[in-house]
């Protein structure tokens, strides 16, 4: 690897130095050529260290400086953020998300007025097929974006994802409503020329006004980059949107030559070992030697990918980094760390539940309310879904109950109003795992992105996440912060709360989720 300084007139060092060149803006020695090998870096506590060591095995690392990570708090500083950097781009703009809200003509706005602004501006949208098509020939996601196409030519590509387990049959029989159960393009990346936004939150007004999620910027373009690889690779395996006639939705789909890949519902094997040959090099670690330079790093990102289901060899990292990080919490020297977990929709994988349940740590585990569930109060089948992750935050506290761990583990429930009745309520959709390492008072360690951590997040969609690894004081102060913000509207909750008559989960909704279970389906 070769590393340039900015500054002029390196000076040549002595011949025992022969290859490398001081820099002389930071005195440190600059490789010229490729570097002799180093030990990898690591992040010097024995739980931490230890840990870097294990996550250079599994996934790509940069090295970020602290200072350029921002932490937002809420909605609507999320969506001032995205609309102030998209119309300050220069070079690029990629969205990926699960979809955008239909009426969501605000934000093309933004889009239209910053690709107007801008010639040699360039925007990709990806998004899914089945949920961006759902309402056809009605108002989509689909027919919202398709006009910036006709308005602006080959500079904007829209591209949207269909899973290769959704075919045949099932396909031709199953109702809109239900198809998302068979795998979704669930990655949230918000990349604007240098900056990457990471989050959990998709594109729709709720997400923009009163969703509680999380939200990181992180200001790298090497980090930039990456992500926009991933975003474009997932881009050449998915249809194309062009503008299309109103009478059959403003759209229209279509599946390019110059995609590698055929089509998935028509050839789901073949699609998937295109897309395994695509996407492993992206998710394996980097292989490029480590200088002296990297060894003063003090904060690292390790981009995290699911791509299960179009993986039939799984080269996936963030099952394996996040057991990594859970399994080392169990270990004698882990005693005395923390960690916090939170996932809107609480149905965590049993394999990393056990873990949780393993550790010598103390945790805690915040979740929806029922009420400030975004189904909460809904029609239909989906007005079982709060109760059903009611009885599954259940079953978690009587384990934790089983497992002796009642003094060393807590559940929260995040609870601002009640939606659908209360005009100013939030729902709750944050994702995410921090952990504080022995005898220190805020993390070093967090992990956001798309990711429920649940058994649908390992197996039917695909996710992508950020793993922050830091020393940095000033960075886990922000991030303790974080975690101390959110559990401002939640609180602790008991097996005698859940006992109680309105907390008690309908004969129906178990038989449901029991059926759920049974067929192999996933919440």
């Amino acid at each position: 690897m070769i590393v340039t300084c900015l500054r002029p007139a390196a000076r040549r060092l002595p011949a025992a130095f022969t290859g490398r060149y001081a820099c002389p803006c930071t005195r440190r020695f600059i490789a010229s050529g490729p570097p002799s090998p180093a030990p990898a870096v690591t992040l010097k506590t024995p739980v931490l260290g230890s840990l870097t060591n294990e996550l250079d095995k599994i996934a790509p690392r940069f090295e970020v400086d602290a200072e350029k990570i921002e932490i937002i708090r809420g909605p609507a500083d999320f969506y001032s953020a995205l609309k102030e950097r998209i119309l300050k781009a220069k070079k690029r703009i990629f969205l990926s998300t699960l979809y955008v809200g239909k009426t969501e003509h605000d934000l093309i706005d933004t889009l239209r007025q910053a690709l107007a602004a801008q010639p040699e501006l360039r925007v990709s949208v990806l998004s899914d097929a089945l949920r961006g098509t759902r309402e056809t020939p009605k108002a989509s996601c689909a027919s919202l974006l398709a006009p910036l196409i006709e308005e602006f030519g080959d500079r904007v590509t829209i591209r949207l994802y269909h899973t290769p387990n959704f075919n045949g049959f099932k396909k031709q029989v199953v109702p809109k409503r239900l198809n998302e159960g068979w795998g979704l393009q669930h990655m949230k990346l918000y990349g604007i020329d240098d900056e990457i936004i990471m989050s959990g939150a998709n594109l729709s007004t709720d997400y923009f006004t009163n969703r509680q999620d999380r939200y990181h910027i992180f200001s790298c373009g090497k980090l930039t980059d990456y992500y926009e690889r991933i975003h474009n690779t997932v881009c050449s395996i998915s249809y194309r949107v062009l503008p299309g006639p109103k009478e059959i939705g403003g759209y229209t789909m279509d599946w390019p030559e110059t995609n590698p890949a055929p089509i998935p519902i028509d050839e789901p094997e073949n699609f998937k070992k295109v897309a395994t040959s695509l996407l492993t090099p992206l998710l394996q670690p980097s292989k490029t030697e480590h200088n002296l330079l990297q060894a003063e790093a003090k904060t690292v990102i390790y981009p995290l990918g699911q791509f299960t289901p179009i993986l039939p060899v799984d080269t996936s990292t963030e099952h394996p980094a996040l057991s990594t990080i859970l399994r080392a919490l169990a270990d004698k020297h882990a005693a005395d760390s923390k960690w916090v977990f939170t996932a809107g929709y609480f149905n965590i994988h049993p394999q990393l539940k056990q873990l949780l349940l393993d550790s010598t740590s103390k945790g805690t585990v915040i979740t929806a309310a029922p009420e400030a569930n975004g189904f909460y109060g809904s029609k239909g089948i989906s007005n079982m879904l709060p109760p059903a992750y009611t009885l599954l935050a259940r079953r978690f506290l009587d384990d934790v109950i089983k497992n002796g761990k009642q003094d060393r583990i807590e559940l929260r429930e995040w609870k601002r109003g009640i939606h659908g009745q209360d005009p100013d309520a939030w729902t709750y959709h944050a994702k995410g795992v921090w952990v504080t390492m022995p005898g220190e008072k805020d993390p070093s360690i967090t992990l956001i992105g798309s990711s429920n951590y649940t058994k649908r997040s390992y197996s039917l969609d695909i996710e992508m996440n950020a793993l922050v690894v830091t020393k940095d004081d000033d960075l886990k102060k922000r991030l303790g912060s974080e975690i101390e913000w959110l559990k401002e509207d939640s609180k602790a909750v008991t097996i005698e709360d859940f006992q109680r008559t309105e907390r008690r989960v309908s004969l129906k909704v178990r038989l449901a989720l029991w059926l759920v279970g049974a067929i192999g389906g996933q919440l």
